[in-house]
């Protein structure tokens, strides 16, 4: 079957983006951003939106919504649909980047993700407990959300709560695709130790970009702080840093820490695609004729739906 769609995929810093914008320019197609954070507006530095990086390529679902709101995947799942149809109309190729797994499974398995607001003092309270804890709850109580969750991450857990509390559905149903994807997934292996020394090398070329100032500017602009927190260890150690509670050596290896554990998590996601029945083609970091190779050797490839 004529796949409709390329996926780059990866863990952070990896260079998704720059295999995806070469595979892109090569096709003449646009990029379809799949990250969880970038679609909020002035937060460019803390997550990684290497915007130079696209340089006139067309890419969406970056800078869509601002930080004070709550953007969910229910609200990225069509979201995606719209620029999807936009891209295929205008019989250019979709090529799909990014490294948040959730999202992107729930567009390519086009999970049906109930839409529920976000309740505040729930989440508050959850945030308190223990993952261990909040998982377990989870579990007993909306398995099928389980099986979907990121249980590495507390907030994931809290939002699947959220949903089997307050919701009427759950993740993990499949509905009828209102677009048919057909992906070709391209998902890029980089070997640990590599991937480390770039995670620290990347983390210092963004503060030396001026990540400290960007939090900064968040903060004066009256984000608070534990809102920020929910954006990733970026924002939350650097406002560890800038309220006094670390020193700045102290911020900069715990981040590059966390870091390392989120590209570690990214792994197990992508890996439990191919488990769960999502066929992935593993390709060698920085090997673009690899990638290339794969597409051309795949049934076919049509930007029509």
């Amino acid at each position: 079957m004529d796949s409709n769609c390329i996926v780059v995929c990866g863990p952070t810093a990896s260079g998704k983006t720059r295999l995806g914008v070469l595979i892109a320019r090569k096709l003449g197609g646009e990029i379809l951003s799949c990250d969880s954070r970038q679609v909020y507006r002035g937060m460019d530095i803390g997550t990684g939106k290497d915007l130079a990086e696209y340089g006139d390529l067309p890419c969406h679902l970056i800078d869509i919504a601002d930080p004070a709101e709550i953007y969910t995947v229910h609200r990225y799942q069509a979201d995606f649909r719209r620029a999807f149809a936009e891209v295929t109309g205008r019989r250019k190729p979709p090529v799909v980047v990014g490294g948040t797994g959730l999202y992107l499974e729930a567009v390519l398995r086009d999970y049906a993700v109930p839409e529920v607001p976000e309740h505040a003092a729930f989440r508050a309270g959850q945030m308190l407990r223990d993952r261990e804890s909040l998982a377990r709850e989870l579990a007993a109580c909306a398995p099928e959300l389980y099986r979907v969750t990121d249980l590495n991450s507390r907030k994931r857990i809290v939002r699947s709560l959220e949903i089997a509390r307050f919701g009427d559905g759950a993740p993990g149903k499949t509905s009828p695709q209102a677009i048919p994807l057909r992906p070709l997934v391209l998902c890029i292996v980089v070997e640990r130790p590599v991937l480390r020394e770039r995670i620290a090398a990347r983390l210092q070329a963004r503060l030396d970009a001026g990540m400290v100032d960007e939090v900064n500017r968040l903060l004066a602009a009256g984000i608070p702080r534990e809102r920020l927190a929910m954006f990733g260890m970026e924002y939350k150690q650097v406002s560890r840093y800038l309220s006094g509670e670390v020193d700045y050596g102290t911020m900069v290896a715990e981040l590059c820490r966390d870091i390392c554990r989120l590209a570690k998590r990214q792994e197990t996601w992508f890996r439990g695609m191919e488990r769960r029945g999502t066929a992935m083609h593993w390709i060698k970091e920085g090997n673009f004729d690899e990638a290339m190779a794969v597409i051309g050797e795949a049934a076919g490839f049509s930007i029509l739906s």
